[in-house]
């Protein structure tokens, strides 16, 4: 991708530096520096009741050392490599990409652009849907509208699933801030009390299914975005993308983690579909095409 001419975004919290509010180990060294405080509350219930509570707060995830300031992770306040540094600065370019060309194509319906916020972190972090960790991937927090992002993540997206590429990073962005449209549009919400009222039914594979046009629909506005971003590809960004596609297709990630296919529980389209509909945006860069619910 050709980014020199854009500005990083001013909607990012970069936060890969900060010990991340949990997710660190309770070293040998740390266990026996908190012994004695230990003896002491194994005395008393509220100290059994104290030493409950940190156990299931460790398990949930969060270090209670972090209160204290210890149980730090090394990744955590490691120095930024050069490549992650040029990622994160590809990000932020991207992303501010995608402000220009949303605000532009909301503003034809009479609509004011929100971005979201851009979260950088690394193993583990606080968002508003609860504890954002690098093994979920990226995701959108409709709660506090930021995207939360380990750049671990473009690693794992080149060497486990074979996706390489700057436009296959990108691509993974555009898709999330697709899901902060959606939410500016209402999409979200109404396809989250469908999704509940499924589950009150015990009807998990309808919930399941209802998340299919949802993820197919940001997709297409990823690529609604790359159309409007073609000034700025290289020739072979395109096929960058739609490998990504393919290869975080449901059918394609169980074949290769479990190596056989449960489509009751897909919940974000097939590798075909992910593809034709990432398309169907780049091609058109038009919102009516993007109708994944009909």
């Amino acid at each position: 991708m050709k980014l020199d001419d854009i500005e990083e975004s001013r909607h990012v919290e970069d936060r890969r530096m900060e010990s991340g509010g949990g997710g660190g180990q309770l070293s040998a060294g740390a266990l026996m520096m908190l012994w004695p405080l230990i003896r002491m509350l194994l005395r008393t219930k509220i100290g059994w009741a104290i030493i409950g509570l940190g156990v299931v707060a460790y398990l949930a995830g969060f270090n209670p050392l972090s209160l204290l300031g210890g149980g730090h992770t090394t990744a955590a306040h490691r120095a930024p490599s050069a490549q992650e540094q040029q990622e994160a600065v590809r990000m932020k370019k991207v992303l501010a990409s995608t402000e220009q060309v949303w605000s532009r194509i909301l503003g034809q319906y009479g609509r004011r652009y929100d971005p979201p916020t851009l979260v950088l972190y690394r193993g583990m972090t606080r968002s508003g849907c609860g504890y954002a960790r690098a093994q979920v991937g990226p995701f959108y927090c409709p709660t506090d509208k930021k995207i939360y992002l380990d750049l671990g993540f473009f690693e794992e997206l080149k060497r486990k699933l074979g996706a390489p590429g700057d436009f296959a990073q990108a691509y993974v962005l555009a898709h999330e801030v697709g899901h902060a449209v959606q939410d500016q549009l209402g999409i979200l919400d109404k396809v989250h009390r469908l999704q509940q009222q499924a589950m009150q039914r015990g009807n998990k594979t309808r919930a399941n299914h209802l998340q299919i046009p949802v993820e197919l629909q940001a997709d297409c506005f990823a690529g609604i975005w790359g159309h409007y971003a073609r000034s700025h590809l290289d020739p072979g960004d395109i096929r960058e993308a739609i490998n990504a596609a393919s290869k975080i297709g449901d059918d394609a990630l169980q074949k290769q983690a479990q190596g056989y296919v449960v489509p009751d529980s897909f919940t974000h389209g097939t590798s075909r579909q992910r593809m034709e509909w990432f398309m169907r945006g780049f091609r058109s860069g038009d919102l009516k095409v993007c109708d994944t619910f009909r």
